[in-house]
């Protein structure tokens, strides 16, 4: 094993969730788009919710909240779920509180 399998190695496994994000995403859009069908090939449209645009539209509205309180935490408030023990400055000559021997 030489540095060019492990390049590729690497260059798959950094690209292959990208790759399955994707496909995800389209197959959503789809979905959406032109429904489901069941296996047996019934069309039963007189019960059928029409997905697209409504609940595409209801899923990027749940996606906007989600990275919106996401990106408050991690670029406003990075601190709020941390421990306050995080913040308490070093000293080698004492032990933490919470580390005890066993």
């Amino acid at each position: 094993m030489d540095n060019p399998t492990l390049v590729r190695f690497f260059s798959i496994h950094f690209l292959v969730p990208f790759i399955v994000t994707v496909m995800v995403g389209i197959h959503l859009f789809y979905l959406h788009e032109t429904g489901s069908s069941n296996p047996l090939g019934v069309n039963r449209n007189y019960r059928k919710i029409i997905f697209y645009p409504y609940y595409l539209v209801k899923d990027f509205l749940g996606i906007i909240v989600f990275f919106r309180g996401f990106f408050y935490i991690c670029l406003i408030h990075p601190w709020v779920l941390g421990d306050p023990e995080n913040f308490t400055f070093a000293n080698p000559l004492v032990t933490p509180v919470h580390i005890q021997p066993e």
